[in-house]
């Protein structure tokens, strides 16, 4: 019997999906598991899914013991504890195997025995939190996407054995710690923490320091580079990260093809070199992914790219020009027509190619209709609207294209296959004949095809025709590494009746995989129950109903305060709280000044403030944690849709 897949001796490549189909291809180009959105109560609220479209692909992950995780993170009120118990039944009923939770509120509800991981929403920074959520029943730990590779070792280190930890390793950054953002919420009224982000951080801020003065004018400054981890797997492994998550669950079925397929990449790579002296470690699913195509992360959406703090505090963390995808850079333009421009540039163009430069610090964008080589790397471009009707192009223009026409064509069509090695054997029975195969987990199914057996007439050619109808599992997930034939003498097999032979013993064998497939169990809470780390919650802790706040007080909290939705903060608080420090980005660090002659002592972390028309926001910076707070109060507004409502409920 195959044990459960969440194990330390596994890496789990860990994908997104938007919806079944996204998902499907996720578990094709290499993913040991993928997490997707059920029809309600998911962080990424435009991203749901039906329970019954969450089932077909759990049927379909499992073939290859993929795992499929759902999505049960936003913070829930009072009224809607019981539509997500019954939710959370539903998807353990259709073969879910976790859910991914951030509301403690439904560890205080009768929940199915399905595992539980705790949501990158939970905000685990510390060794501390991490190992109270392990006791209180979570089996995986999201970490926060800010932690660097020495921090995540100590959490390794303070967690039990049975304990995986999870860690973004590409994607989109949060420029929040997650679970700490309430700006959406102040300035909307839609919140992050019920899946329903406005994206604050991704407009444009002037910045004034102390007196005033514009440090930065226009600038996206709250909007950082996307997550790329490809450099530090290794470090990650060695530090205990155990499962590798891609995010985007609003991503396009491109995005989720290539990133999965270039990390399944880095990992086997991996995989395959590790030295035999250290632990041994496989990957979290079965088969083995053939590409047809080479992915390339740049060739998808993407902010620029950083590791973020994984090896320390870097000060070009930031995408302050633009938050839009720019693109690779290609040539610079060399002439210019009434309906045309040419370019030099080494890559070759093709029709269809989309084509940016910046203007006045925007990200100007067009289409090329038609692509053509006029001469040794330079190419004629016949774009979408004439180029007198483009600001800012001009010979000299550095043009870098964002959409590649022929890469994107072979995505769309199969781009990758995945099988599972196995190994057959056909042998003459008393009544017939069988079919015997064994895969590479050790799950094994016959088939026998009782026939009437008559000597081969062409004894000399029986055995390879045979051979050639039994080795056709091309339209299966399995594919062939052996076959032996074991019988007394050739003999006459037609080949519809190898053929059935053959489809009966695949069939036998997904069901005897499927049977010997086991989902990771419910990790029980320790007891007595394991106190939490402190006595006393702000609105931060998101504690939005009557289940999390009996939750916390079991676990020995004290004083309790309300989710910032809730509504009750009436003045100025930390709308963000964030490692990102502009400060540090713009050389006005204290410890940056530290020990320079002449400066040392003379810059302090004065406020600054951050406008973007009428908005205001005070930053704050507390040095000794190194984090930037974003002050700011609720619109009126706001506050006054939370009255008219406890009005109409009275």
């Amino acid at each position: 019997m195959m044990l459960p897949q969440t194990s330390l001796d596994t890496l789990e490549l860990l994908a997104p999906a938007r919806n079944a189909e996204i998902g499907r291809e996720a578990v094709l180009h290499g993913a040991d598991a993928v997490y997707i959105g059920g029809p309600a109560f998911g962080a990424r609220h435009n991203a749901g899914n039906t329970v019954s479209e969450i089932a077909a692909l759990v049927a379909f992950a499992h073939r290859y013991h993929a795992r499929i995780f759902a999505t049960l993170n936003t913070i829930l009120n009072d009224a809607e504890l019981e539509p997500a118990r019954k939710l959370a039944h539903e998807l353990y009923d259709a073969g879910v195997d976790a859910l991914i939770v951030q509301d403690m509120g439904l560890l205080q509800v009768d929940l199915p025995p399905i595992a539980l991981h705790a949501s990158t929403q939970c905000d685990i920074r510390t060794p501390e939190k991490a190992r109270f959520l392990a006791d209180v029943g979570f089996s995986q730990i999201v970490l926060a996407r800010e932690l660097t590779i020495r921090e995540i070792a100590e959490i390794r280190a303070a967690v039990p054995p049975d304990t995986v930890l999870e860690h973004f390793i590409h994607g989109a950054l949060c420029v929040a710690f997650s679970g700490q953002c309430n700006i959406s919420h102040a300035h909307t009224g839609r919140s992050a923490n019920r899946g329903d982000c406005s994206q604050a951080c991704r407009l444009p801020y002037t910045l004034r320091d102390d007196l005033g003065r514009v440090v930065a004018f226009d600038k996206h400054l709250l909007s950082v580079k996307d997550n790329n981890q490809s450099g530090n797997l290794e470090a990650l492994i060695d530090a205990g990260v155990r499962s590798f998550k891609i995010e985007g669950r609003y991503k396009d079925v491109g995005y989720v093809k290539n990133i999965t397929g270039h990390y399944r990449r880095l990992l086997d790579e991996i995989l395959e070199k590790r030295p035999p002296h250290l632990p041994y470690l496989a990957r979290a699913s079965s088969g083995h992914t053939q590409l047809l195509f080479t992915p390339d992360p740049d060739k998808t959406f993407h902010r620029g790219a950083t590791d973020y703090f994984s090896n320390g505090r870097k000060a070009d963390i930031g995408a302050f020009d633009t938050p839009a995808f720019v693109g690779l850079p290609l040539g610079t333009v060399t002439r210019i027509g009434a309906d045309w421009f040419e370019i030099e540039a080494e890559e070759a163009l093709a029709n269809g190619d989309g084509l940016t430069y910046m203007h006045k610090r925007e990200v100007m964008g067009l289409r090329a209709n038609t692509a053509r080589a006029v001469g040794p790397s330079l190419w004629r471009i016949e774009p979408n609207e004439p180029p007198a009707a483009m600001p800012g192009l001009g010979v000299g223009t550095a043009i870098s294209r964002n959409r590649d026409h022929v890469w994107e064509l072979a995505l769309n069509k199969a781009s990758s296959e995945r099988h599972i090695d196995i190994w057959a054997g056909f042998a003459e029975t008393d009544a017939g004949f069988a079919l015997t195969l064994h895969d590479a987990d050790g799950v094994s199914a016959s088939a026998s095809l009782p026939w009437e057996k008559q000597p081969a007439r062409e004894p000399d050619k029986a055995e390879a025709a045979l051979r050639e109808q039994l080795a056709r599992f091309g339209g299966s997930e399995f594919s062939l590494l052996e076959l032996t034939v074991a019988w007394s003498q050739p003999w006459f097999v037609p080949a519809s009746a190898a053929n059935k032979l053959r489809r009966e013993a695949v069939s036998r064998l997904r069901a005897a995989r499927l049977a010997d497939y086991r989902r990771p169990p419910r990790k029980a809470a320790v007891e007595p129950p394991a106190p939490y780390p402190e006595e006393a919650l702000t609105y931060l802790a998101n504690v939005y109903n009557q289940a999390a706040r009996a939750f916390y007080a079991r676990h020995g909290v004290k004083l309790i305060a309300a989710a910032y939705e809730a509504r009750a903060e009436t003045g100025e608080v930390s709308l963000m709280i964030t490692k990102h420090c502009l400060r540090y980005s713009f050389s006005l660090c204290p410890k940056q000044a530290k020990g320079v002659t002449g400066v040392q002592g003379q810059v302090r972390a004065e406020p600054m403030t951050l406008v973007n028309g009428n908005e205001r926001l005070t930053l704050k910076f507390d040095c000794r944690a190194c984090e930037m707070h974003v002050i700011g109060k609720m619109k009126p507004g706001i506050r006054a849709e939370r009255r008219g409502d406890q009005k109409k409920g009275s």
